[in-house]
């Protein structure tokens, strides 16, 4: 929300370094909406704010849009770990109240102000003097709040860095929604439309990432490709909107029984992926055990009041000891479950010299 300085109560004649500053300001602002993702972007605002404004302590706190809570995305002048399980209810405080008002303020002694809570210096033992707060405001909607707390010239301050703070806080709001309205599309070209759960560009976009990332660690890495069994049996006798229900109630089966950093990838038809980083090839096998017992106990459609019971065939592939890049990892465990469909359907083989695994 930019001010008309006409309209600004704190404002008055620019100094000499007022042109520097804006100059600065608008360099900054260039930056933040040419980020592409928050990583970037939080790390430019880090990186240039104390140049532009100085002061002790500047964060940034975005709304949780589920809870409405403000959380610090953003702080310089305390240690991250400090805030990070911090968080402002509406209305709280100085940035909760600019959060719910949608109006910016500034305090030149937060002693004398009721609207202060100092929950946030008593957990972090900081000492807060002054502050000034506005709104981030994105299509008429506050999505954050921008502070800047005990500024060193509290003389100079509303001639000096008010203009800019304004101009800087509309642009940090463009910013971050920019950054959000990417992610969210990203997550949806990464998202299957049948299942809910990821696709093939996430599951070639993650195996990248991981694979590198783990090799340089020395940590594990387990991939499971698994195919139901027979299941043109299922669509040719129950039509293709049941099958797809079926694989979207099998995906969730799978789903239940995987870890947290475990991922479910349809790899297409009724092929499925799972993505196992830093678990071994034998903590993989366990996982897999446990998922075939769940898919084979499963009964599909009974809210249709049907009972239809799939199986799977499934091949175990690890890094680094069956391969060490995606494609022969994917290979691998391809090849395995095609072993698996070989010996009879319905069972587990382990890499690449085909290891199959006996029924429990």
């Amino acid at each position: 929300m930019v001010m008309d300085q006409r309209d600004d109560p704190f404002y008055s004649p620019a100094d000499t370094g007022q042109v520097d500053r804006l100059l600065a300001t608008i360099e900054f602002s260039k930056a933040l909406v040419s980020a592409y993702d928050m990583e970037t972007l939080l790390t430019a605002i880090l990186s240039r704010i104390k140049a532009i404004i100085p002061a002790e302590n500047w964060s940034l706190l975005l709304i949780d849009p589920p809870t409405g809570e403000l959380y610090f995305a953003v702080i310089v002048g305390l240690g991250p770990e400090t805030v990070k399980d911090i968080r402002l209810m509406p209305g709280e405080g100085i940035a909760g109240t600019v959060a719910q008002t949608g109006k910016p303020i500034f305090i030149p002694d937060v002693n004398q102000d009721p609207r202060f809570a100092a929950r946030v210096d008593i957990q972090t033992g900081f000492a807060t003097r002054s502050i000034i707060a506005l709104p981030l405001i994105v299509r008429g909607a506050v999505i954050g709040v921008f502070e800047v707390v005990n500024v060193e010239e509290e003389r100079f301050f509303r001639e000096k860095y008010l203009p800019h703070l304004n101009i800087l806080a509309d642009y940090v709001a463009i910013a971050v929604d920019n950054v959000r309205n990417l992610q969210k599309l990203e997550a949806r070209t990464f998202i299957d439309e049948v299942t809910g759960f990821f696709n093939t560009r996430y599951l070639i976009h993650e195996l990248d990432r991981l694979i590198p990332q783990l090799l340089n660690q020395d940590a594990p890495f387990s991939v499971v490709f698994l195919d139901l069994d027979n299941f043109k049996t299922v669509v040719d006798t129950h039509g293709h909107l049941r099958g797809s229900k079926v694989l979207g109630q099998v995906a969730r089966v799978i789903h239940a029984g995987l870890g947290a950093d475990d991922s479910l990838v349809r790899y297409g038809g009724d092929e499925f992926i799972i993505l196992m980083p830093r678990r071994s090839q034998a903590a993989a096998l366990e996982v897999t055990r446990r998922l075939r017992r769940s898919l084979n106990q499963t009964v599909f459609l009974q809210d249709e009041g049907l009972s239809v019971q799939v199986t799977a065939s499934y091949g175990i592939a690890s890094l680094p000891e069956d391969a060490q890049d995606r494609e022969k990892l994917l290979l691998i465990a391809d090849r395995a479950m095609f072993g698996s469909k070989g010996r009879g359907r319905d069972r587990i083989m382990v890499g690449r010299d085909l290891i199959p695994v006996e029924d429990e």
